[in-house]
Parts: structure tokens; C-alpha cells; sequence
């Protein structure tokens, strides 16, 4: 065999292993039931049960925020973010949470929300240094 070919084929082999490993890790919506039964980090949709309210004490420990969230499924489940309280978070209508479950209570790493709008609907991604990112 030539060298070109050979030099070829490992290149061509170099681009499938990379697209290969950029695909296994995209995940789609879960639930907390398929979270608690693996260690990944997991994207789960729901909406905030607001009957059960929320605590945030600013004095006390700015960067610990607990709520309690109904997945798709209609579980209900504890969630706490190591990071402050969204803005808008009781506007929200729906949340996307990206985190691990242990324990029976979800550790959330980044909270996603849909704010209502009057004229379009935005994802609002709040990182833990409390930055606002929007999306359309």
C-alpha cells in the first residue's frame, strides 16, 4: 500500500472516531425516575410545584436554592442548586434542569427556564455566577 493511502484511512479513521464521540454524549429530556437510576448528568423538564414552595435565604447562604419540581411524568421531587435564586424563577413557567439525582433529591448544575412572554417564548439559562444568558 502507499503511504497517501495509508495516511488517508487513519485520517478518515481519526473523523469517524470524533464524530462518534461527539454524538454519544448528547442527551435528550429524562425523567427523575431514569435519573435516579444512573450517576450521569441528566436534562429533565417540568414545572415548579409551587404549592410546595421554595427556600432562599440571601443572609443565610446565597448559594444554596431548594424547590420542589413535577417532571413530565408527574413526579414530584426536591431539587437544590448550589448557586442563587434565578431572577423571575416564580414567573417561570417551564424548567429545564441539567444535573445528577442522589439520594432521592436532584442536584441541579444549570436551571434553564421559559419565561412567558407576550410576543415569543425564551429559554433563560442562569449559570452559577448568576449571568443571564437568553435564547430564542
Amino acid at each position: 500500500m502507499r503511504k497517501s493511502a495509508i495516511i488517508g484511512l487513519i485520517t478518515i479513521a481519526i473523523c469517524v472516531g470524533f464524530l462518534i464521540s461527539l454524538n454519544a454524549d448528547t442527551s435528550s429530556y429524562s425523567t427523575f425516575s431514569e435519573a435516579a437510576k444512573d450517576p450521569r448528568e441528566f436534562h429533565v423538564m417540568g414545572y415548579w410545584e409551587k404549592a410546595k414552595g421554595m427556600y432562599y435565604d440571601a443572609q443565610k447562604d446565597a448559594n444554596h436554592f431548594a424547590f420542589y419540581m413535577k417532571d413530565e411524568k408527574g413526579l414530584v421531587n426536591k431539587v437544590v442548586y448550589n448557586g442563587t435564586k434565578p431572577q423571575d424563577f416564580e414567573r417561570s413557567e417551564k424548567l429545564v434542569l441539567i444535573g445528577k439525582m442522589k439520594d432521592n433529591t436532584f442536584y441541579a448544575s444549570k436551571i434553564l427556564m421559559k419565561c412567558p412572554s407576550k410576543y415569543n417564548n425564551d429559554l433563560v439559562e442562569v449559570k452559577e455566577d448568576g449571568q443571564v444568558i437568553k435564547y430564542n
